[in-house]
């Protein structure tokens, strides 16, 4: 057996055999491995937004991986940084920096919203949201709130898949076990498909907000370290607030002396037409997350971004010193490949694509409304949009799990050549910010048809 073989050169026989490999020696992440043994996708190459797997098929990748490859597939000038770093030093002795760490850092702060910020890089998307909590933490403890311990986040939020992180929000596709991170507190998430309020959307949504000044009232501003929340709830739907939820998030943060954490793994870096989500609202959060974009997935990096204000208390002493590794966190190779992408995404301003795609994408997607089983159609905020399904409009009912709709539309969308992992009552579309409109338009045909297809088995 090979270790490394030409794509073009793959057989049926070999194609069997890493199926059989895979199936006795594999774990898939986060699903069940009965689902996929013996027809596992093999992917061997992709350009923009497409992909090709191992026998020659091409599709259209609509969740840009898993929501990360925001500079589309085939970006050989980052494979060329890569090489170029890990030839020169692949990693330097422990208490030391290489340029593209140091470069990274500085190009983070130009791009973020407060240009005094600082940088903590980490692996992924899990390690941001475990850093930025310990940060918020600690920050506290430095400012006289020893007591800070609790976190308040959304519930059904998604935040990451680690001890701590899996304690956010409480969602089931983190798959929680208990028992969970002391001090974690669930408030009402945002659903504006659903009201979790009869009213004005934007009264509701400023009471969902309150509901984490009621908890700190109760629970003791004292002993809250700090707010966490998506700015776009992707775990919960594609969630799209009015300006006015985060506005009074940062209101309510700011009189309580808690810190405000934006977990942007997701929508950091160009996704909702913003190099940050919360810049759409004039919001700056204390603390950001990201990951994913920052190299579109090209190499694992991610980092919690501090505002100088909450970095500078981590000047002075031993007592003040954020006592935090992470053995591969930003590391230089990973650095080398975020510079490549976001030169890319300056050069090519895929923020700005993403902006104008979206509203396109936003506008294509009405159409789908022609089917009775479209419920909803949110997006309007940069290349971030979900379409929902219901079997009653009117009522907006769910289908039943027995529907089998998760497993379902995913294998129509693939027969249309388009992929999607997240497509059941929900389909979410995140493409690659390099997309444009004639492929937009291949999106929305492949749901439209799609939609028709299970609407016939569905007998509607």
């Amino acid at each position: 057996m090979t270790s490394t073989i030409n794509p073009e050169t793959l057989s049926g026989e070999r194609i069997e055999e890493l199926q059989q490999i895979a199936g006795d020696h594999m774990f898939m992440h986060a699903v069940q491995i009965n689902d996929w043994r013996g027809n596992l996708k093999v992917y061997v190459r992709g350009e923009g937004v497409w992909v090709e797997t191992a026998d020659g098929q091409r599709h259209l990748d609509a969740m840009a991986g898993l929501w990360y490859k925001s500079a589309g597939y085939g970006r050989t000038e980052i494979a060329d940084a890569v090489y170029a770093q890990m030839t020169a030093i692949d990693s330097p002795p422990a208490g030391s920096s290489t340029i593209p760490q140091i470069e990274l850092a500085g190009k983070v702060a130009e791009l973020y919203p407060d240009h005094g910020a600082r940088s903590f890089f980490v692996s992924g998307g899990s390690e941001a949201v475990e850093t930025a909590v310990k940060m918020a933490k600690k920050y506290q403890i430095i400012n006289g709130k020893a007591g800070a311990y609790k976190v308040l986040s959304r519930r059904y939020s998604y935040h990451g898949g680690t001890a701590m992180s899996v304690s956010l929000g409480g969602s089931p596709a983190a798959d929680p076990m208990g028992p969970l991170m002391p001090g974690a507190i669930h408030v009402t998430n945002w659903d504006s498909y659903r009201l979790p309020y009869a009213g004005d959307p934007v009264d509701v949504a400023i009471k969902c907000a309150n509901e984490f000044e009621t908890v700190i009232k109760h629970q003791g501003a004292e002993t809250v370290a700090a707010i966490i929340a998506e700015p776009v709830s992707a775990a919960a739907g594609i969630q799209v607030p009015p300006a006015e939820y985060w506005q009074r998030l940062r209101e309510i943060a700011d009189q309580y002396g808690v810190i405000l954490i934006a977990d942007e793994v997701i929508t950091g870096f160009g996704r909702t037409g913003e190099y940050f989500a919360p810049m759409n609202w004039g919001v700056q959060p204390d603390i950001t997350t990201v990951a994913k974009a920052i190299t579109s997935g090209y190499a694992p990096l991610g980092a919690a971004v501090a505002t100088k204000k909450i970095a500078d208390a981590f000047i002075g002493g031993a007592g003040e010193t954020f006592k935090h590794l992470i053995t591969f966190g930003g590391h230089p190779v990973a650095a080398a490949a975020a510079l490549a992408n976001l030169n890319i995404f300056e050069r090519e301003d895929l923020v700005g694509n993403s902006k104008r795609m979206g509203n396109y994408l936003f506008e294509q997607l009405q159409s789908l409304f022609s089917h009775k089983i479209v419920g909803d159609v949110r997006g309007g905020l940069g290349l971030l949009a979900a379409v929902e399904l219901v079997a009653d409009r009117e009522s907006k009912t769910p289908f039943p799990a027995s529907a089998g709709l998760a497993k379902k539309l995913p294998k129509m969308l693939f027969d249309r050549d388009m992929v999607s992992f997240r497509a059941g009552d929900v389909i979410s579309i995140c493409p690659p910010l390099s997309i444009n409109k004639d492929e937009i338009d291949f999106i929305v045909n492949a749901i439209d048809g799609a939609l028709s297809e299970l609407e016939d088995e569905l007998g509607i």
